[in-house]
């Protein structure tokens, strides 16, 4: 991300990756061609690390990140992926069963939040890659579904470092962004952004 990590350092993280299917490079390839937003593949590789059992994504266009918690959460997880709009939803879909991880992903289709609601239960993670001006909302939300250990992930909370300069004149969603972002970080335990600006709130 340009002003907040410095090539070298990114591409080092990116070296110590492990190396991805056909798939994955495709699904990179599509949201690069198609201006796609999807988080980088640090991120979802820090996710796998943890060994999930359960897992609920909010907001996750084409499936990239739902594909990776997929697989890590084993067959007794599952995953749901959220999106508002069909077409990626049947993209998502498509990948997944290609990758055969559709078995272990529920597909819900419409406003995330609300989608959320309607699931019962607690979560080990919740990833929020929603719009910022929903982050509020999400923070408010999602932190008490989490269970006992678990995480809330956002990404691009430091919004291409707009949130550490000052708001300018008439724009109030940046303090509200930076303000959903202080009060997770509040939590004692809470992690700092990580790599592209991620950051996870246990």
């Amino acid at each position: 991300m340009a002003g907040i990590i410095q090539g070298q350092i990114e591409e080092y993280l990116d070296s110590l990756l492990p190396a991805r299917d056909a798939v994955l490079r495709e699904m990179e390839r599509y949201a690069a061609r198609h201006r796609i937003p999807i988080v980088g593949p640090p991120v979802p590789a820090f996710s796998i690390s943890l060994r999930v059992s359960s897992e609920p994504s909010v907001f996750l266009a084409i499936g990239y990140s739902t594909l990776w918690l997929a697989r890590a959460v084993g067959s007794e997880g599952a995953v749901y992926y959220t999106d508002d709009d069909t077409a990626n939803a049947c993209r998502a879909e498509a990948y997944l069963k290609r990758a055969q991880a559709i078995g272990r992903v529920r597909l819900l289709t419409g406003d995330a939040l609300t989608l959320l609601d309607s699931v019962e239960g607690e979560f080990d993670i919740i990833f929020n890659d929603l719009n910022k001006e929903q982050d509020p909302s999400v923070v408010r939300r999602a932190l008490p579904r989490r269970r006992v250990g678990g995480l809330l992930i956002s990404d691009n909370v430091l919004w291409s470092g707009r949130t550490a300069r000052p708001a300018a004149r008439g724009d109030s969603l940046t303090p509200r962004s930076g303000s959903s972002t202080a009060s997770s970080t509040a939590h004692p335990a809470c992690l700092p952004p990580l790599s592209r600006s991620v950051m996870a709130s246990p």
